[in-house]
C-alpha cells in the first residue's frame, strides 16, 4: 500500500463529518458540523488537548517522523458591491478596476444565474512537533456584482513528543497536542473558529516497527494495555505486513483500514455506504442539486463526480466479495 493510499485514508478521517448528505447549508444535520476530533480552546467546555501513546520496536535512537493534521475553520463571507459614494464601508485593501468598492455583507448573492452563499469552509493544516502559531488572515476573491472574503482566526498551541525506553528494543512515544488559543466567546459555533478540527496524528518510521495496540503480540500485551490515549485511537496503516506507519485517529478504526477500490471518492460520511449516498444524490431535484452545488466547493466536487459516474461504475458499488473461505460442518 503506497503513501498515496495511506494519505487517502488520513484524508477520509480529516473530512469525516465535514459536510453530510444532502450536502446543503439548509440541511438540519449540517447545522452542527466538525463533530469529530475537535481540540478546542481552553475556555470552551470540551477537550483542549489530546494524547497519542504508542509502542515502537527499535533502537533508542530510531528515526520517527510525526505530523499532526487538522482542519482550520475558514469563514466565507459574501459581499454585494455598492456605490463607493454610498453609506457602505469600503473593503480594506480590496479594489477592482483600480477603484475601491463599498461592500455590503449578505447571506447570498445571485447574479446571472450564479449564486454565492455565506458559510464556513476549512483549510488543511499539517504541523510537526513544536509550537503551533498560525496567524490570522484573509483572502479576497472578486465575483460578479461583489466579492468573497475568506478569513480565519489565529491559532496557538503545541505539539510535544516524548520517547521513553520501556525495555531493550522497545520504546514508548507520547505525542501531545494542546490548544492554547485565547478565546472568550459564548457558543460552540464561535469556539470552532479557534479549534483544531478533525485532529489526528500520523507517525512513520523507517528503522523500526510500530506495535498494534488493537491486537498486540502476547509478549507486549501488558505494555500495550498501559498506553494511555486521550481523544485518539491508534491503528497500523499500510499493507497487512507493513508496520512502518501508524494513524492516531479520532474515530475508531481497525488495523490496516482500507478504502474500497470501487469507491468514487470521499463522501465525508463513513457511516453510510457509497452506493446509498450516490443514489440519494442522483435522486435529488434540480433545485436540491443547485443548493448542494452552491453551498460548498467540496460539495460541488462530490456532485459533479457523482453525475459523471457511468451505470457500470454505479453497479460496482452494489457490493463485492473480497475473500472466500471454507467452513467445515461440525
Amino acid at each position: 500500500m503506497g503513501a498515496d493510499v495511506v494519505r487517502r485514508i488520513a484524508d477520509a478521517v480529516l473530512y469525516e463529518g465535514y459536510l453530510l448528505w444532502p450536502y446543503r447549508k439548509s440541511a438540519l444535520k449540517n447545522q452542527q458540523r466538525f463533530t469529530f476530533g475537535g481540540v478546542y480552546p481552553p475556555r470552551w467546555e470540551d477537550r483542549s488537548a489530546i494524547q497519542a501513546q504508542v509502542l515502537l520496536e527499535g533502537s533508542e535512537d530510531a528515526h520517527v517522523e510525526v505530523w499532526v493534521r487538522f482542519l482550520h475553520m475558514c469563514r466565507r463571507q459574501v459581499f454585494r458591491a455598492g456605490s463607493s459614494s454610498g453609506s457602505l464601508e469600503p473593503a480594506a485593501g480590496f479594489e477592482t478596476g483600480g477603484l475601491a468598492l463599498a461592500l455590503e455583507p449578505v447571506e447570498e448573492l445571485e447574479v446571472d444565474d450564479e449564486r454565492w452563499i455565506t458559510w464556513d469552509e476549512a483549510v488543511e493544516r499539517e504541523i510537526e512537533p513544536g509550537p503551533i502559531c498560525l496567524a490570522a488572515g484573509e483572502q479576497w476573491e472578486e465575483i460578479s456584482g461583489g466579492a468573497i472574503q475568506r478569513s480565519w482566526l489565529a491559532l496557538e498551541g503545541d505539539v510535544s513528543m516524548v520517547r521513553e525506553v520501556v525495555s531493550p528494543g522497545l520504546l514508548r512515544l507520547t505525542i501531545g497536542v494542546a490548544n492554547t488559543t485565547p478565546w472568550s466567546g459564548e457558543d460552540r459555533k464561535d469556539a470552532l473558529r479557534s479549534t483544531f478540527c478533525s485532529t489526528h496524528v500520523v507517525l512513520r518510521t523507517y528503522d523500526g516497527a510500530w506495535v498494534s495496540l488493537t491486537d498486540p503480540p502476547q509478549a507486549l500485551r501488558v505494555a500495550a494495555e498501559a498506553c494511555e490515549n486521550v481523544g485518539v485511537w491508534p491503528v497500523l496503516v499500510g499493507g497487512e505486513d507493513d508496520r512502518r506507519m501508524m494513524l492516531a485517529s479520532p474515530i475508531i478504526l481497525s488495523d490496516h483500514p482500507q478504502i474500497a477500490p470501487e469507491s468514487p471518492g470521499n463522501l465525508f460520511d463513513s457511516g453510510e455506504i457509497d452506493q446509498m449516498l450516490v443514489l440519494n444524490i442522483l435522486a435529488m431535484t434540480e433545485q436540491e442539486r443547485r443548493d448542494m452545488r452552491d453551498s460548498d466547493p467540496r460539495a460541488r466536487e462530490i456532485l459533479e463526480r457523482t453525475e459523471a459516474l457511468t451505470n457500470e461504475e454505479i453497479m460496482r458499488l452494489h457490493g463485492a466479495v473480497r475473500e472466500l473461505g471454507l467452513v467445515r460442518a461440525r
